[in-house]
């Protein structure tokens, strides 16, 4: 069950946010709220975090996602939230929102990417990135959406599989530039 509040928001320069809240609840001393334009940096390091955890080499001044999710977000064809606790950012999850072709498996030409599920190692067992990841199918859900996918860390994975995510026959060709 969701339930619509009001919150005030600094989203470009002010006004209405409209959150959804799911059934789990924030942990005490937790606040969720949408990641705005100013947050940018903040989405870049956590997803840099993220893939250190992993075993990942990954340098933000290389990969410039923080300019890309800048552009993303003021379009908003990224969506985000961010769990903060004593005013820092702990936790944060996105959702992409992607044009794509009408397919046999779903004739609506919109999709959505769930990514940088990222909670700060110190902050992990509380239920944050199930929360964030409800938040994300709550949205995807209230847009109509009907395909969520994402590609899961080994970590991630119980959680998606627990939430009714399934694997998919995905596959992929890197080419290198000319």
């Amino acid at each position: 069950m969701t339930r619509e509040r009001e919150d005030l928001g600094k989203l470009q320069g002010g006004g209405t946010v409209k959150v959804q809240e799911e059934d789990s609840v924030t942990p005490s001393g937790y606040v969720r709220r949408p990641a705005v334009l100013a947050d940018a940096a903040i989405i870049a390091a956590q997803r840099e975090a993220m893939f250190t955890d992993m075993g990942v080499e990954y340098r933000e001044e290389v990969a410039q996602f923080a300019p890309w999710v800048r552009r993303h977000l003021e379009a908003a064809s990224y969506l985000g939230w961010l769990i903060e606790t004593g005013g820092e950012v702990v936790a944060g999850a996105g959702l992409l929102l992607l044009d794509w072709p009408p397919h046999f498996v779903d004739p609506q030409p919109l999709r959505g990417y769930l990514l940088n599920v990222y909670v700060h190692p110190a902050h992990r067992g509380r239920g944050l990135a199930r929360q964030l990841t409800e938040t994300a199918i709550a949205e995807t859900r209230q847009r109509g959406i009907r395909i969520l996918s994402l590609h899961a860390s080994e970590f991630g994975r119980p959680l998606y599989e627990k939430l009714g995510f399934t694997a998919t026959n995905e596959m992929r060709l890197m080419l290198e530039n000319p």
